[in-house]
């Protein structure tokens, strides 16, 4: 069921803020942003202080936030990004491991725009991006 409620975005145009500790990830991510468009995209590899990390950036337009990582998960990081008002129409999406309804279900009620599993699909995953990005509400488990 797709939603739209948020302006779309090209992705030529896009600020992405990608939170990942794993580089092969990071590295796959990135390639697969840079072949649809994106030209901006920052890399944060904790949760810890990412909100300070996004004041850092002209504007975020999409968070890519990996559930599992050091210091701070990526639950109570997206929650201090949703409790600024800066960041109140900004895209967060959990982009996760913990690849199960349990975990889709949770991360919905805890407020992420949208569920991708790893591993990430290279084939699904632009497209699942553009979508996002156009204010789609992308929620899929991966397999």
């Amino acid at each position: 069921m797709a939603q739209t409620t948020k302006k779309a975005i090209d992705p030529r145009d896009a600020y992405v803020l990608v939170v990942e500790d794993n580089l092969q990830n990071l590295v796959l991510i990135a390639r697969l942003l840079a072949f649809i468009g994106v030209r901006r995209y920052e890399w944060k590899a904790s949760g810890w202080q990412v909100l300070e990390f996004a004041d850092t950036m002209p504007r975020v337009d999409l968070v890519l936030m990996d559930l599992h990582l050091p210091y701070e998960d990526g639950y109570g990081a997206m929650t201090k990004l949703r409790d600024d008002p800066r960041f109140a129409d900004t895209r967060i999406v959990a982009v996760t491991a913990d690849s199960n309804p349990a975990s889709m279900d949770k991360a919905k009620k805890s407020g992420f725009d949208g569920f991708l599993g790893k591993p990430i699909d290279p084939d699904k995953f632009p497209d699942q991006i553009v979508r996002i990005l156009q204010g789609e509400n992308v929620w899929d488990l991966g397999f």
